[in-house]
């Protein structure tokens, strides 16, 4: 605390009421790191994840494009996995790739793994999407169609 007031978290995320459809924020230092936030956000609007343990890591390459768009993509990669291949990111780290893209490694679970407590995204809204710099860190706010 400073000066008698709670500092906001340096990483974080949260999901915020939305007509109809699920809508998240998330926020960090870095941009990577708030592509990972969000990736949390996103399970975490569906699923308790309490209890499941990290199986298998994956890999996923975001390739260059401008950075709303790489979000899109990493978001986009999570719920097709999600009906692909039945599984979810319990832990996510991202970095960049050198080359203006995203490298994603997941530890992941099965779906059957976790409780599902929400609607589960059908796909990534583009509309009011947000993605960028925020003062000295980077935040976003992404609606999912459910």
């Amino acid at each position: 605390m400073i000066g008698g007031m709670e500092q906001p978290a340096r990483r974080g995320h949260r999901c915020v009421p939305h007509t109809a459809d699920v809508r998240i924020e998330a926020w960090a230092p870095t941009r990577e790191a708030c592509v990972a936030e969000a990736v949390t956000a996103l399970v975490e609007t569906f699923t308790d994840p309490a209890g499941a343990l990290p199986g298998p890591e994956r890999e996923f390459h975001a390739p260059a494009a401008a950075d709303a768009d790489l979000l899109v993509t990493v978001l986009d990669e999570v719920v097709f996995r999600m009906d692909a291949a039945d599984e979810l990111p319990l832990t996510t780290e991202v970095t960049d790739d050198g080359a203006g893209g995203l490298l994603v490694r997941w530890r992941v679970t099965a779906t059957d793994a976790v409780e599902l407590v929400g609607a589960v995204p059908k796909a990534i809204s583009l509309h009011e999407l947000r993605f960028g710099r925020d003062g000295d860190r980077w935040s976003c706010a992404v609606t999912l169609d459910v």
